[in-house]
């Protein structure tokens, strides 16, 4: 009984809310794939969410298959002509065709067509967190802190800049900073970099150089977090907390405000590892995903939605990378094919999918071997 318990607490804590996740992050994308298909008559065969064998699935007046498949981990759209779901062209297939089957074949495609059909799956994504976003503003709006600094920490970041309890902070590095978490946002991501921020002391404006501190955080779930930290606490009096709103247009802009600085904050992580700057336990995979979702999914409906839309933004920003098999190496091709005025040789593109294929199984390696360490030490 304490078995079927625990079973049935997995299933419900995490793997529900993972799949609500996942299944809403792959649906837009693939959908956004295949929507510029259709526009540009490519016949699309199968549209399917997850890999392996057939859950169940219909075909609709058009021929194409919608499907579930039994691994909900990605989907995929599969193009006439195409050899996998990864749309490596089946050549032969193509060449059997008869003159009206290769009209919709994806590969007789212009090459502007391809990359529009490619590129639409990641910018659903963006599409998609952006949505997610302006409902929840527009819905709930937010209640706010002026970024006013309560307190000072003795020998923090804060007091060695030269912050002082009272300031209200009103631009770092140039940008405005019109809430407390505006600044949070800022300055946990910038771990030992110098920070130029304007304060409004008193009846005068003061400029301050200040550096976050590099700090280790756990959160009430036992994850461990590497943050920058000035030291400093917010304004707890009620004339500093603001409940904003948002009409539609406003909720849309703040909403595309919020995907692009999560897009500008991951690609800076991404940039940090490579450069070595940052570490790399930080990449996650599925288990990860999993684990986060059921503890998100404790919260509510919302934070489980702003969630999606974060993982939304990954993958679109995963698939844009120039890598063969992904999106962004297809795209690649396609340029290097309007830049030459033909398709790079069979050979040099059955190469580059190989490579491709061994750095994704890599990449899902690497982060499954990131989520496995996590949960021994958590």
């Amino acid at each position: 009984m304490e078995l079927f318990s625990s079973a049935y607490d997995i299933l419900i804590g995490y793997i529900v809310p993972f799949l609500f996740v996942l299944t809403i992050v792959v649906f837009f994308h693939e959908l956004g794939h295949f929507l510029v298909a259709r526009w540009c008559s490519v016949k699309v065969d199968a549209f399917s969410v997850g890999f392996g064998r057939e859950i169940f699935g219909r075909n609709d007046s058009k021929g194409t298959r919608w499907k579930l498949c039994m691994i909900p981990l990605g989907g995929y759209v599969k193009f006439a002509g195409d050899e996998n779901a990864a749309s490596v062209p089946d050549r032969e297939r193509v060449a059997a065709m008869s003159d009206e089957e290769r009209s919709g074949a994806f590969i007789a495609k212009p090459v502007w067509q391809r990359a529009a059909v490619v590129a639409a799956g990641p910018i659903a994504n963006f599409i998609l967190s952006i949505v997610i976003f302006s409902m929840i503003f527009m819905t709930f709006g937010k209640i706010v802190t002026l970024p006013i600094v309560e307190t000072v920490q003795a020998e923090s970041a804060a007091e060695i800049g030269g912050l002082q309890s009272g300031d209200l902070i009103l631009s770092v590095d140039g940008k405005e900073i019109p809430t407390f978490a505006d600044l949070q946002r800022i300055v946990s991501v910038s771990a030992d970099v110098p920070l130029l921020l304007e304060v409004e002391r008193g009846t005068s404006v003061v400029t301050l150089t200040v550096t976050p501190q590099y700090r280790e955080l756990t959160d009430r779930f036992g994850n461990v977090q590497r943050l920058g930290l000035l030291g400093v606490s917010r304004s707890p009096q009620k004339e500093d907390l603001i409940q904003k709103t948002y009409g539609p247009l406003e909720a849309v802009a703040a909403g595309t405000k919020e995907t692009v600085f999560i897009a500008e904050r991951t690609l800076d992580y991404l940039w940090g590892v490579l450069s070595g700057r940052e570490a790399a336990d930080q990449l996650g995979g599925p288990i990860r995903v999993a684990q986060v979702s059921g503890q998100v999914a404790t919260q509510g409906i919302i934070p489980l939605l702003s969630l999606a839309a974060v993982l939304s933004i990954s993958i679109g920003l995963l698939n844009l990378m120039p890598i063969p098999m992904l999106d962004g190496g297809h795209l690649v091709f396609y340029f290097a094919e309007a830049v030459r005025g033909k398709p790079l040789s069979e050979r040099v593109q059955d190469i580059g999918f190989r490579i491709g294929i061994g750095l994704v199984l890599l990449l899902m390696v690497f982060a499954t071997w990131n989520d496995v360490v996590h949960l021994t030490k958590s």
